[in-house]
């Protein structure tokens, strides 16, 4: 890729938005994760009295496996909502850059 290319995209103001949007929106996403992984590890290293509360009576299953099952689903949900977006409003945006690119070269 030479200068001149490269030089015209990073000043189009559709790419400065786009890596606006995709940041933003990773770190909320990432964040949010992060939050939900470290407050498990918080209550099972201040309070894992908690977590080890058995199911049922009979049973040998802990509150901690739903809760860590239900955090791994909610990571995989997050990762549905980043690729669902990237895949439509950020591939839109990076269609739209690569048409103007084209057009002005």
């Amino acid at each position: 890729m030479n200068e001149e290319l490269a030089n015209r995209i990073q000043e189009n103001p559709k790419y400065k938005e786009l890596v606006s949007k995709r940041t933003k929106f990773a770190l909320k996403l990432g964040i949010f994760v992060l939050a939900m992984f470290y407050t498990y590890i918080l209550v099972i290293a201040f309070n894992k009295e908690l977590l080890g509360i058995k199911l049922s009576e009979a049973g040998v299953t802990t509150w901690a496996f739903p809760v860590a099952a239900g955090i791994i689903i909610i990571s995989f949900i997050t990762t549905l909502i980043y690729v669902r977006r990237a895949n439509g409003e950020f591939d839109d945006l990076t269609n739209s850059i690569k048409d103007d690119v084209r057009d002005a070269l």
